[in-house]
């Protein structure tokens, strides 16, 4: 029985594009074509060995006689380990479809194992210059890519160090700040208190200068009625004095 009863293009390799950083290409498509050579109604079914890094549509469906189907392959923005790159593969599953079952599903399930044909693809990674990444004689590339995460590593590392400066000088600078907002509270404190020191000191003044006037003036004030009597007794007199004459 031979492996593949659908004619696959491309044969053996499917190719997909990655920059030096090891990410896919983003808006790159690889297609794969397959043709129903035969005269039977032919199901199939993509599979990969990484399905998360590969979205394959359509990845089953029905070829009729003579027919064919282009399958489009689009990998995921995500990185490409340089450890499993030569694990990234697609297999082309097919089996020829019972005359009158039309339930696709049932047939997947109920067909058996030796009844299944299968064709393996390998996956091929190339570069922007062109290499490929999955040749191991392609050091340039790949010694180019570490050099690229080095470099990218270093910066980063030098960019958490001048953040860290950067945050103890402003840390240091605070501190300062809130020691010389201390002093100047203390100085007004004390402002203030010698403030009231004087004021109270200028009232103190002030009691003792009213004091000093007050038994003056109630001396004055004892004397008057006595000098009003002796004013009054003169006057009497001089008038009795003048009756008498």
């Amino acid at each position: 029985m031979p492996n593949q009863v659908l004619t696959i293009e491309p044969q053996n390799e499917l190719k997909f594009k990655v920059d030096f950083s090891g990410l896919f290409e983003q808006g790159y498509t690889t297609y794969m074509r397959l043709t129903n050579p035969s005269t039977d109604t032919v199901l199939f079914k993509i599979k990969t060995t990484a399905p998360k890094k590969y979205c394959v549509r359509p990845n089953s469906g029905v070829l009729k006689p003579n027919s064919k189907v282009d399958i489009a392959i689009t990998p995921q923005p995500v990185y490409v380990d340089p450890n499993e790159k030569h694990k990234h593969k697609f297999m082309v599953q097919s089996v020829i479809a019972p005359e009158g079952n039309t339930n696709i599903d049932q047939v997947w399930k109920e067909i058996a194992p030796d009844q299944l044909l299968d064709y393996k693809l390998k996956c091929v990674f190339e570069t922007p210059r062109g290499t490929n990444l999955n040749d191991s004689g392609d050091t340039a590339a790949q010694n180019e890519v570490a050099k690229k995460r080095v470099a990218v590593s270093e910066e980063g590392k030098t960019s958490t160090k001048a953040a860290d400066n950067d945050l103890q000088n402003a840390a240091s600078e605070v501190i300062l700040l809130r020691e010389e907002e201390s002093k100047l509270r203390q100085e007004n404190l004390q402002l203030k208190e010698e403030l009231l020191r004087l004021r109270q000191a200028a009232g103190d003044g002030r009691l003792q200068r009213r004091h000093s006037y007050g038994p003056e003036k109630n001396a004055q004030v004892a004397m008057m009625p006595w000098l009003i009597t002796a004013v009054g007794m003169a006057i009497l007199g001089i008038i009795i004095g003048k009756f008498l004459m």
